[in-house]
């Protein structure tokens, strides 16, 4: 259970609002400052007085490194405690921060200078709090997640706070730095701080890229939370669907950005499924020779695999993602609330990415997914998602450039892709991969690489989510045929991923040509 530290300038309403979230969800509560006093036997007013504001500040970084290291406790920061990165650094990996902000006016009403507040002096308050916010502003905005208490009552700030207790925030390393992936539900108001916090400059352009079905959804929330956050939004749409993931929309984009005068220092920020996190992100590490790129999904197979790890790409008529770069964003922000607009069955088809990372590398994902099957697929939860994206984390981290150890996460797509080719791109993506899922599995059993059943097993949670299990009938020389254009193919042999358990799984270049086929007419190919 992360911590919750609230944080922000004196008079925001730090300990009223900790207080109250504490008691809302049953949790202990510190306010940084009272306990500071109660340790010491001093106010913090004496302690400014007889050993000077850096004695302070050492006392403070303690009880950040102490706190920092528990677990479930709500806490209310002094108002410069998380001014000094470190102490911000003391919390980062336990806890979610929120920053609560009120207006200028609004603070010189709640705080006055004098005995409690050793930093403002007795006399011009209000000059002395515009001197600290300013100074104080960079260490503000770099918290994602902000809240404006001004002319709002208690109640609406301590809802507010509580939403974001259940917030999840997954680091991703790579070569050239890391960011974030946040996951939340209804967060998407918060969206214009967070791209702040990743360092996006204050008042740049960001270029919403997103598609004809998507724009009518979110495309207004999305703009509203940029402006609010300082930025200058432009909205660039896309027709929608697999079919227009091709050069020829890449070069419209191209168009779009020119038009909207988007220069080296501003962002594309890509709104929607994988196709457009795929265009958007191809168009990002190429426009110019490359501008920053957010990743804000919609869809759930875009959440838990194509926004993660750089990949970016557009198809061919020969087959998928044959052209491409690698991207990293400056941030993903996953708001699982646009899963209630979308199409039951596009969510049972990212179901099969959650699955498949499962599959992969998490055994006890996979027994949640198949003890907790919902009778919606949009009822699947933050905490099962942050699983299934941190078991992708975990492999492109270790492997960011695809020279090894990821191709794992290519479990089902050497025979998905040919399917989806051959579908006319009209048979999803993880359906296309839930049907290659049981062919390796299937594969695996034959060679005798894994224990007995695991296919059914498979095959069993697949069956219960909705989700394809049987081939389409199509000629067992054409899917052949799709399958060596498969990018993944080494030399002449197609590398297959096979599991070998529940959690495992392993490459292998050297399965038989007649094993394969006898597999997918097993699945309900022809000869």
């Amino acid at each position: 259970m992360r911590n919750l530290v609230l944080t922000g300038f004196m008079g925001t309403g730090k300990t009223s609002v900790g207080r109250a979230v504490a008691l809302r969800l049953g949790r202990p509560f510190v306010d940084m400052d009272e306990e500071i006093e109660v340790r010491t036997g001093k106010t913090i007013s004496r302690i400014f007085a007889e050993d000077g504001e850096a004695a302070f500040r050492t006392l403070e970084a303690a009880l950040c490194r102490e706190l920092g290291a528990r677990r479930g406790v709500v806490v209310a920061t002094g108002g410069g405690a998380l001014v000094d990165p470190v102490n911000r650094a003391c919390f980062a990996a336990s806890s979610t921060l929120v920053c609560l902000q009120a207006s200028a006016v609004t603070l010189a009403s709640r705080v006055h200078g004098g005995e409690d507040r050793p930093l403002l002096s007795a006399g011009d308050t209000g000059a002395d709090i515009a001197r600290l916010l300013a100074a104080r502003r960079a260490a503000y905005t770099s918290i994602p997640w902000q809240i404006d208490t001004t002319e709002q009552a208690l109640e609406d700030v301590v809802d507010a706070v509580v939403a974001l207790a259940d917030v999840h925030t997954l680091p991703i390393a790579h070569p050239a730095g890391a960011y974030d992936i946040h996951i939340g539900h209804d967060t998407l108001k918060y969206l214009g701080g967070a791209i702040r916090a990743a360092g996006i400059p204050e008042g740049s352009r960001v270029a919403i890229v997103t598609n004809d079905v998507v724009a009518p959804l979110w495309g207004d929330a999305v703009g509203d939370a940029l402006r609010a956050a300082g930025f200058r939004p432009v909205m660039c749409v896309l027709p929608d669907g697999e079919a227009h993931k091709t050069l020829e929309t890449v070069q419209l984009l191209y168009g779009a950005l020119v038009q909207a005068d988007l220069n080296r220092h501003d962002t594309v920020l890509a709104l929607g499924g994988g196709v457009t996190g795929d265009i958007a992100g191809f168009a990002a590490a190429t426009y110019m020779r490359g501008v920053r790129l957010v990743q804000v999904p919609t869809s759930l197979l875009a959440m838990t695999d194509a926004s993660v790890g750089a990949k970016t790409g557009v198809d061919l008529p020969q087959g998928k993602n044959l052209v491409g770069a690698f991207k990293q964003p400056e941030l993903v922000f996953v708001d699982m609330a646009v899963l209630e607009t979308l199409p039951a069955a596009e969510v049972r088809s990212g179901l099969a990415e959650v699955i498949k990372h499962g599959l992969i590398g998490d055994s006890d994902l996979f027994e949640a997914l198949a003890g907790t099957i919902p009778a919606d697929a949009r009822a699947i939860g933050a905490d099962l998602l942050a699983r299934s994206i941190q078991v992708k984390i975990n492999i492109v981290q270790e492997d960011p450039w695809e020279s090894g150890r990821r191709a794992v996460l290519n479990l089902g797509h050497t025979v998905g892709h040919a399917l989806e080719l051959l579908s006319g791109y009209q048979l999803r993506h993880g359906e296309a991969v839930a049907i290659g899922m049981v062919a390796s599995a299937r594969i695996a059993e034959r060679m005798w690489r894994t224990g007995e059943g695991l296919s059914d097993r498979v095959i069993n949670l697949l069956s219960a989510m909705g989700l394809p299990v049987m081939c389409p009938p199509w000629p067992v020389s054409e899917i052949w045929e799709a399958m060596r254009h498969d990018k993944k193919r080494q030399r002449a042999r197609l590398r297959w991923v096979l599991p070998r358990a529940i959690g495992r799984v392993e490459l292998c270049d050297d399965v038989p040509e007649a094993l394969v086929t006898d597999v997918l007419l097993e699945l309900g190919a022809h000869a």
